[in-house]
């Protein structure tokens, strides 16, 4: 599998260790009073981030009824339909870290068809 071989193997604590390593960490930037997030780091393993952008993509096709799609299209849907590559980025993030929640602790994505192999 991509994402075993990309350095999923590896031992995260958690999600935000595992954003970080693919490269979809926020990355924020403060000055004084002012807060704002300049999107992701990119500053990880950037075939792993470009698998989970492509896998996010397919998510959304084979995964119709699971809580990530219908995320997806609620923020889409909020912002008139703009800003959707921003926001199949942020499924990316939410996606990785709901898969790696799975292989280590076996939990089952939200409204998730599983099939058998």
């Amino acid at each position: 599998m991509i994402l075993d071989s990309e350095g999923l193997f590896r031992h995260f604590d958690n999600r935000r260790q595992v954003a970080a390593y693919a490269g979809l960490a926020p990355s924020p930037w403060q000055s004084g009073t002012i807060d704002r997030e300049q999107g992701v780091s990119k500053a990880g393993n950037p075939r792993l981030r470009t698998t989970m952008v492509q896998l996010a993509w397919l998510w959304l096709r084979h995964q119709p009824d699971s809580m990530l799609t219908r995320w997806f299209h609620e923020r889409v849907a909020r912002n008139s339909g703009r800003l959707k590559k921003a926001a199949i980025v942020a499924l990316a993030r939410k996606l990785l870290a709901a898969l790696w929640k799975y292989v280590t602790a076996g939990i089952v994505i939200e409204g998730a068809v599983m099939k058998a192999a």
